[in-house]
């Protein structure tokens, strides 16, 4: 009797750490919008574009970015003049200075952007498109 609830402790124990180890393989796939997303290459025969966006008070050095469906887009924003941010909520990207982020672009569309930090009187105006081809 003891022999049996022995092994079955060794068992749960040997089970329990087989899946735990299981587990942490997988730790780094749910944030691939994040600045610190693997670096893997598209799938579906898509490019990665790296792109440097300028902020100068009032405006992006690239209002209208250009990709294809299947593209990956690594976006790094560098403010020149004054504070600004990047954001698009659509694409679920919000970048301050200094900062990269990776998009990949899995449908058609056009997506807007625009600067995150109350950056002063042409605020408003600090907008951009991402076009999805």
């Amino acid at each position: 009797m003891k022999l049996k609830s022995v092994t079955l402790w060794i068992f749960v124990l040997i089970t329990i750490i087989a899946l735990s180890a299981c587990s942490k393989s997988n730790n780094n796939t749910n944030n691939q919008n994040s600045p610190e997303s693997s670096q893997a290459p598209a799938t579906s025969g898509g490019a990665t574009k790296e792109i440097t966006v300028n902020a100068v008070d009032w405006s992006f050095s690239e209002p209208e970015i250009k990709a294809n469906v299947g593209d990956t887009l690594k976006v790094t924003l560098h403010n020149e003049k004054g504070v600004h941010g990047f954001q698009s909520d659509d694409l679920g990207v919000s970048i301050k200075d200094g900062e990269t982020a990776t998009i990949k672009l899995d449908k058609a569309g056009t997506y807007e952007f625009h600067c995150s930090v109350q950056c002063g009187q042409g605020h408003d105006n600090m907008v951009g498109t991402i076009i999805v081809q």
